[in-house]
């Protein structure tokens, strides 16, 4: 496909709160060109690399890891926001960009040795992703990549991550 994917981030000023630019990706997902391409691009470095289970966090990381799970013919487990899951979880705070947050994955998501790759939107200071690699690896899972559709590089968030997995980044803003 000849587009460019830049053209369909939309940069929102001072959103959740004052002095964060927020990048808002639902005009690429109201495209469907632009939205098969950036599954593709997400996908391709993954393919033909045994991949056993996509995780993606809660929410934007769901509509990309299921995506991506079905292109490499893998299950997918959700990463969620305290109290959504209904079995025994295990959970992780971490910073945000402005403020803290925490996650949970269900006990059982992953098998020992099972390789996994994190899918998700955005990686901005690292800590949502940081949260996710540390589950993962508590439940014995094999990190095998790091798959994001867009970098703030500026906030240097692969610093955090980088010791976990390889990370493949479709655009750097």
């Amino acid at each position: 496909m000849d587009i460019d994917l830049h053209d369909f981030l939309r940069t929102v000023p001072d959103w959740p709160k004052p002095g964060i630019d927020f990048i808002d990706i639902t005009p690429l997902l109201n495209d469907s060109r632009a939205l098969a391409l950036a599954v593709e691009r997400m996908a391709n470095p993954f393919r033909n690399r045994r991949i056993d289970i996509v995780a993606g966090a809660e929410s934007r990381g769901f509509i990309f890891g299921t995506a991506l799970a079905q292109a490499l013919s893998c299950g997918f487990i959700p990463i969620r926001k305290p109290g959504k899951l209904p079995w025994k979880t295990f959970d992780h705070t971490y910073a945000l960009e402005y403020g803290t947050d925490t996650l949970e994955i269900h006990q059982d998501a992953i098998r020992s040795g099972q390789r996994v790759i994190i899918v998700d939107d955005l990686l901005a200071t690292g800590g949502t992703m940081q949260a996710c690699c540390e589950m993962i690896n508590k439940l014995g899972g094999d990190i095998v990549g790091i798959s994001i559709l867009i970098e703030l590089a500026k906030l240097q968030g692969r610093a955090k991550i980088e010791p976990y997995a390889p990370i493949h980044v479709v655009l750097s803003c």
